[in-house]
């Protein structure tokens, strides 16, 4: 079989998306909170719980049954112990595509049915330990909406500027195009812009960083409501998503410089390949992304690296915002 282009890369993550999609939405039918959110181990550098062990059923049956046997594919994902190659048994070191994913991104908004989570798969081209995020050709992010929610979003990317989505009545199956809109806004002033503070650990340093980073750009306590809205959605695709439809002005998540200025080992509490394998959806939808301190956020594509990352929903808010966050980042983490 000849090489694949990003294109049928691009269609098959989505393929798999809406299984995987279909099969958590069919499972967790009649089951309670507590059930789904029973810690079941603890893998790929998360927790895992039982939703989350929805979805590799479905893995599984999907790439045996669709992915095309003449392009060996190694699959990386949290909650794997093992290599996991396929047409099965075939070797890691035959394979030629390395294909990362993170089956529930936003596990935790979804088990409590409190907010959709996220499908997201990467392709790049094989080269062991050594593949990087920055040499995905294509990914796709697939939304497992709420149980009451009849709408599924997704979209998908390719390396060579491709960008497309799609829209799904889970009730009926009927589909129509969705184009991406990041905001247009050239400034900051009344819209959504937040930095990652989901959990207790090192959320007091993130929060004066973040205070520090409004005062130099907005000012405090300069209007008599408030002009800056966080939200913590905890799923970097759901995060990405927001940029790309409009919602957030910029997105940052900022753990793994956090982490180190605080001396302290998580590696389980920060983002990860397979939470940002989705990057290039951002990009194509005319957002930017970039690491805090400039320059892309590489990581191999690995379950244990882990990524600091800011998103923009334009240039110009990039422009606005990037020397106040080096500045600040300088200051309180001594990162330069």
């Amino acid at each position: 079989m000849s090489c694949p282009t990003p294109d049928a890369l691009r269609l098959l993550l989505c393929s798999l998306g809406i299984a995987i999609r279909d099969e958590v939405m069919r499972r967790r039918t009649d089951l309670s909170a507590a059930t789904l959110s029973q810690v079941t181990g603890h893998e790929g550098g998360d927790t895992i719980y039982a939703v989350d062990r929805f979805s590799e059923e479905a893995i599984l049956a999907w790439f045996e049954k669709s992915w095309p046997p003449g392009w060996p594919v190694e699959v990386v994902m949290e909650g794997l112990s093992r290599d996991l190659c396929f047409p099965a048994g075939t070797a890691k070191a035959a394979t030629h595509w390395k294909c990362i994913l993170d089956p529930i991104d936003g596990t935790r908004g979804i088990m409590y049915d409190k907010r959709s989570a996220w499908a997201l798969g990467g392709v790049a081209p094989q080269n062991g330990d050594d593949t990087m995020l920055s040499e995905i050709v294509a990914s796709a992010m697939t939304e497992i909406p709420t149980s009451k929610q009849w709408r599924s979003d997704q979209f998908s990317a390719t390396s060579d500027g491709r960008l497309v989505g799609h829209s799904f009545d889970v009730r009926t199956q009927a589909v129509w195009d969705l184009a991406p809109s990041p905001s247009s806004a050239r400034d900051f002033s009344h819209g959504f812009s937040s930095f990652v503070k989901f959990f207790p650990e090192g959320r007091t340093l993130t929060a004066q960083i973040e205070e520090r980073i409004w005062d130099e750009l907005v000012g405090l306590n300069s209007s008599p409501s408030p002009t800056i809205f966080d939200d913590q959605y905890i799923s970097t695709g759901g995060q990405f998503y927001e940029v790309v439809v409009g919602h957030d002005r910029m997105v940052g998540d900022l753990r793994p410089l956090v982490f180190r200025a605080l001396a302290m080992d998580s590696p389980s509490l920060v983002c990860h390949p397979y939470d940002a394998c989705a990057w290039l959806v951002l990009k194509n939808a005319g957002g930017v992304y970039e690491h805090p301190l400039g320059g892309f956020p590489d990581a191999p594509l690995d379950t244990d690296s882990e990524i600091a990352w800011i998103a923009y929903a334009n240039e110009s808010l990039a422009s606005l915002a990037r020397p106040v966050l080096r500045k600040v980042l300088k200051d309180f983490c001594h990162e330069s």
